[in-house]
Formats: C-alpha cells, structure tokens, sequence
C-alpha cells in the first residue's frame, strides 16, 4: 500500500503498461467496486424484468442466481488478467485478433458502454429530478457532469467512491427490504410457482448477460494490483462482489415488481422510493440511488475511454495519451450517451431489455477467445511490448481470432429473440433464447482446436516493456487451466 500514499490523485497512465513500482491496493478494493458497481436501481430493474415480462417469483429468483454464477463466472476470469499484465482489458484483444483487428471487438463494446450509460443516465437523471425538484432532464444533465468529473479524475477515485457506494448501497437495501417485507406477504409470493423454462431461462440471460457486459473492462480496474497478487483471490474478490450486489439488487427488484399491480414499469425510481414514504427518508433514497450510478456510469465512461484510445493507439503505434486527449475523449463519450439518454428517456424499459439481450450474441464470442487463449493457449505468456507494434509478433490482423469471433456472432442468430432480431429457431424452442449459450461454447472449443493447431509463436515466459525487464510465468489460475 506504500506506493498509494505517492500515486497522483489524477491519475497520468490510460492504456499503457502499469510498471510495478506504481501498483497499489488491496483486493478489498476490487469487492468494494464491483458491490457498489451492482447496488443500483439498473440492476433492481433488471431483476424485476423476469417477473415484468411473465415469470413468477420463486423461479425467477433461481433463475437469475443461476445466471449471475454463470456470468460472474466469465467476469471474474476477466478481472484476474489485470494483475499479471498490468493492462486494460480490450488492450489483449490484440494477442487474439491483431493490432488493428483487436478494433473489432472494441468498436462493439464502446456501442455497449454508450448504452449502458445512457440507460443509467436516465434512472439517474430520474433520482435527481425528485431529490432537487427539477425536471428529468436537469437531472440528467447533473448527473452528467458529476460523471465527467469523476472519470477524469481516473482510477483511484473510481475505487474511493466504489467503497463509498458499497456502504451506501448496504444501508439503502437493508432498509429497502424491511420495508418491503413489512408490506408484503413474501411466503405467499413464493409459493406461486409456474414453472416455464422460456420465463426460467429469460431469468438466467438477464443475469447472465448483465455480469458478461463487464467482461470488456473489469480488467481496467484490477490492474494497478500487485503482479503477485493471487490470480483465484483476485477472481474470488472481483466475483463475489459483482455476484452478490447483482443478485441482492435483482431480488429486491423480483419483489418489487411482483407486488406493484403494474405500477412499476415506467415508474421505477419513483416506486421504488415510495416504499419507504416520504420525507426525509425518501430524499436520502433517492441521493442513494443517484450516488449508486455513479459508480457504474463511471465504469463505463472510464472503460469508453479506454476503448476509444487502444482504437487510435493500434494505428498509431505507440500507447500513451495525454490528460487534454483523455479529457477530450471522456467529454465526448460522456456527451453522446447523455444526448441519448436525454431522447430516449419516456421509452426506457423495454428498450433496455431488448438491449442488453441483443448485446450478448457480440460479446460472449470474444470472450470465449480472449478466456480460451489466455488460459489454455498462451498460458499468460503475453509480449506486453509488441501489442503496441503492428510489425510485432502480434501483426496487424490474426485472421484466426476474427474468423471464429465472426463464426461465434453468426451462429448466434437463430437462436437470437430480442426486439431488434428474432431467430427463426426460437419459436422451436418455445420463445426461449439459448444464443449466449452458444455464442460461449461454440467459439471456445473451436478457436481451442484451431489455436492448438495454428497459433502464432508464443513466448516462454511474460515479456514486460524493456524498463522492466522479462519475469517469469506466475502461477494462479492458469495452471489450473
């Protein structure tokens, strides 16, 4: 921890290697992020969905415990690279798909972070608009700023408000479901069971994809760990923390929307902050609410930046961003989502139901191949220095990686049923969409077989930048692979 007492508060790396003289923190840090990143009224909205959309109660909540196991799982295995290569996360694309190719995936993931942040911009603007008494979009545009702020400022106070939030967010809910046992017969709710295996797995693809959308940049944030940080404790820290706030928020949303006769869609801040009356006690809720998005809105503005940079890096050449770059970016990004956030704020729900379905037939194939190669190809044995050359081991597009994440996205699609697309095999299989399922499996095995086969030279050993010299291959969950 010595080396926190001497970090700038404004933080000077972006997508550049993370010496080891300037790691810093605790692995409580990263279960304080991603609890307070899950505490929050999207994911309470996103629970409730599985009921809103015709589930009940009790197999709703099974099903959405299964899905955070499964897509926590994925998640976590992200978030144990950021220690041993001291990188962001898109930035190792390049090992899979190329210096210019890794832009494919990341152009996909920027749309996502711009969605996410907008959607939760929304929620937020709502919280806002009641705590001050403005209107939605005054409170957007509140919540806007406070996020430029914040992601400037970067990474160390990314972690300072995600402990913060955690805390809050712990109080808030404790007091929530109070409330909401005392208002409710919850045992009678759970006794109603109507099992359906397209409202079950609907339940399972909700929680699921919510924890997969964080698979692009948990590695941003688990980073500036120590290169001997344990690769299980730091899949064990980041995952418990996601799962757990995920699955706590999802509950209570299962709870509220099950109990609310049709009042909650279209109405979610606002129902759930009626729970507990009004007054004081409602305007501290909705400053929790507001302050809980904050953390996420932040992650995702921060892993926007990191996305657009490692883009414009690949094709320059070289990883280093400057502060004003870095502020012109944030503003963009942050800029643009709240533009959407602002146009789309009267049709939320559905809308983001059918969003982040849709998103998981583009993400579960990459990282299908960023796990597989890392774990059972290369084994962590990355060239750190040559991700930034086109020239380098790495090339500029590995025709292996795209064809298979091309494959995993297509043969998604018949299986896909959102709004945007309905597969012509999903009314076969009862309205039930199984494509993450196998945009997860298909890729990895057959980018395994391929790669064991074809792959490139891979180093004996992990190939940090020249100032730091060649360390050997660490142990963690890799040689458990």
């Amino acid at each position: 921890m010595a080396a926190t007492d001497t970090t700038p508060l404004i933080e000077r790396r972006s997508i550049d290697y993370i010496p080891e003289a300037e790691r810093h923190g605790r692995l409580l840090s990263q279960f304080t992020l991603w609890m307070g990143a899950n505490l929050q009224i999207t994911a309470i909205v996103t629970g409730a969905l599985a009921v809103v959309l015709g589930g009940d109660v009790f197999w709703s909540l099974i099903g959405l415990l299964v899905g955070q196991l499964i897509g926590g799982g994925v998640m976590a295995l992200h978030a144990a690279q950021g220690p041993k290569l001291g990188l962001p996360q898109m930035i190792s694309s390049r090992v899979q798909f190329g210096v210019y190719g890794a832009a494919i995936p990341i152009v996909l993931v920027c749309l996502m972070y711009l969605g996410f942040t907008a959607t939760g911009t929304v929620l937020s603007g709502q919280a806002l608009g009641q705590l001050f008494g403005v209107s939605d979009s005054i409170g957007i545009l509140i919540f806007a700023s406070v996020i430029v702020l914040v992601t400037v400022l970067g990474y160390r106070v990314i972690h300072f408000i995600g402990r913060v939030a955690s805390v809050i967010g712990v109080i808030a809910f404790v007091y929530l479901f109070s409330r909401l046992m005392s208002q409710t017969d919850i045992g009678a709710l759970l006794q109603i069971r109507h099992f359906s295996w397209s409202s079950f797995l609907l339940a399972v693809s909700l929680a699921a994809s919510w924890q997969i959308a964080f698979g692009p940049y948990v590695a941003d944030y688990s980073r500036y760990l120590p290169s001997s940080t344990s690769s299980v404790k730091t899949f064990l820290a980041a995952g418990a923390g996601s799962v757990i706030g995920a699955q706590v928020a999802m509950v209570l949303g299962v709870f509220a929307a099950a109990m609310s006769n049709g009042q909650f869609a279209g109405h979610e801040v606002a129902y759930i902050v009626g729970l507990s009356g009004t007054g004081a006690t409602a305007a501290l809720l909705y400053f929790s609410i507001a302050f809980g998005k904050v953390t996420i809105s932040t992650l995702n503005s921060y892993g926007s930046f990191m996305c657009i940079a490692t883009i414009i890096s690949g094709f320059r050449g070289r990883l280093e961003v400057t502060r004003l770059q870095r502020l012109v970016f944030v503003l963009v990004i942050v800029g643009t989502a709240t533009l959407i956030a602002l146009l789309g704020q009267h049709s939320f729900l559905g809308a983001f139901k059918s969003f982040i379905l849709f998103l998981l037939a583009f993400f579960t194939p990459w990282s299908a191949i960023n796990l597989v190669d890392y774990y059972c190809i290369t084994r962590e044995r990355y060239d750190v220095p040559a991700l930034a050359d086109p020239n380098g081991r790495y090339g500029r597009w590995n025709l292996l990686g795209i064809s298979v994440y091309v494959f995993g996205v297509l043969v998604q699609l018949p299986f896909i049923s959102t709004k945007f697309y309905t597969g012509p095999l999903v009314s076969a299989l009862g309205d039930v969409d199984i494509s993450w399922i196998i945009g997860l499996v298909l890729p990895a095995a057959l980018y395994y077989l391929c790669a064991k086969k074809w792959h490139g030279t891979v180093p004996d050993q992990l190939i940090l930048p020249k100032e730091q010299g060649a360390i050997p291959r660490t142990n963690g969950l890799t040689a458990q692979a």
